[in-house]
């Protein structure tokens, strides 16, 4: 009984090397020697053309793939009936249909009998699922985002780092995993799209980008209640990034120990330019304004009451000798 031939895993590599050596018998003979060099593993034959024409269709079809998404997001980018979110959202769908399809042509290419690998494959994407399930949930997390438009590009949020601080920025692209999100001293927080999903996010411009700043100032106890409130007040209407409507406005907020506190709260439309710029901005000028019309800013005080003992009074008198004697 003959001895059962060694199988090709690679069928295109058999109906290439066909096709190669009707057209060249020089090619073909140079393929037919690269076939000859090969391997056997019990029905299982694997030849350095074999292992050539994978490679060559591997990055075919990853070339194709790249080469499409690319295309498609110029197609998407010109369309003018899709906003910004619209727009990404879109990319990535047709980029996840162009690599599924670039996927199951290399399937197909390289002749892979699905059927033959049904346990393995099940058994494998089980462990790619327990491996992977983070990846696809943030995937699904950025499409989910995209699509209620509660998160977008551009989008200013706050959010608190691993120390508990917090603070905000500009959400600048939703990537396939993460959000990437810069804040005002150019630091990108890459923050997973589910943590977005699941966790209490303050969008500042979801929908409206009106936000609201306050700027806190004392005022000494003996100064002109009135005018200081006048004087804040123009102060804030002088900064040109705040908004006259709605106005701004100066509260008394509480009789402190060394002042008088009032809050200065005005409204911006453009928080990704920075908050405490505006802030610094007002102060300047309510320090100008002060400065002007004799307003004092107060500064901490505090009354020292020596309460007299016969220990006291004996460290006294010898301050007393020690600097009579010197004189």
């Amino acid at each position: 009984m003959a001895a059962a031939r060694p199988e090709r895993e690679v069928a295109a590599a058999d109906e290439l090397r066909t096709a190669v050596s009707r057209q060249s018998d020089t090619v073909g003979d140079i393929v037919g020697t690269l076939d000859s060099w090969a391997l056997s593993l019990g029905s299982l034959r694997v030849s350095v053309w074999d292992v050539l024409v994978v490679i060559a269709i591997v990055v075919f079809c990853f070339l194709l793939a790249k080469l499409g998404s690319k295309w498609a997001r110029r197609i998407v980018r010109r369309a003018k009936s899709l906003d910004s979110t619209q727009s990404l959202l879109a990319e990535k769908l047709i980029t996840i249909a162009i690599w599924a399809l670039a996927a199951f042509l290399l399937i197909d290419f390289l002749g892979i009998d699905l059927t033959a690998l049904a346990v393995f494959s099940g058994a494998f994407g089980l462990a790619i699922g327990f491996g992977l399930q983070k990846t696809f949930g943030n995937l699904i997390a950025g499409i989910i985002l995209l699509m209620d438009k509660s998160i977008k590009p551009g989008d200013v949020i706050a959010i608190a780092d691993q120390a508990g601080q917090s603070t905000f920025g500009q959400i600048r692209k939703i990537g396939v995993r993460a959000v990437s999100l810069v804040t005002r001293d150019q630091k990108e927080y890459l923050i997973p799209n589910e943590n977005l999903m699941i966790n209490q996010v303050e969008n500042w411009s979801y929908s409206s980008k009106n936000v609201r700043v306050q700027v806190p100032v004392g005022v000494s106890y003996q100064a002109d209640m009135e005018l200081a409130e006048k004087l804040m007040l123009d102060a804030a209407k002088s900064c040109p990034r705040v908004l006259g409507t709605p106005p701004p406005v100066v509260w008394m907020k509480a009789f402190g120990d060394n002042a008088v506190q009032f809050a200065i709260q005005c409204w911006i439309q453009d928080p990704e330019e920075g908050v405490g710029n505006v802030q610094s901005a007002v102060l300047k000028q309510v320090w100008a304004l002060f400065k002007e019309h004799g307003i004092e800013l107060p500064y901490p005080q505090r009354d020292l009451h020596l309460r007299g003992s016969a220990e006291f009074e004996r460290i006294i008198e010898m301050l007393e000798a020690r600097e009579a004697g010197r004189s």
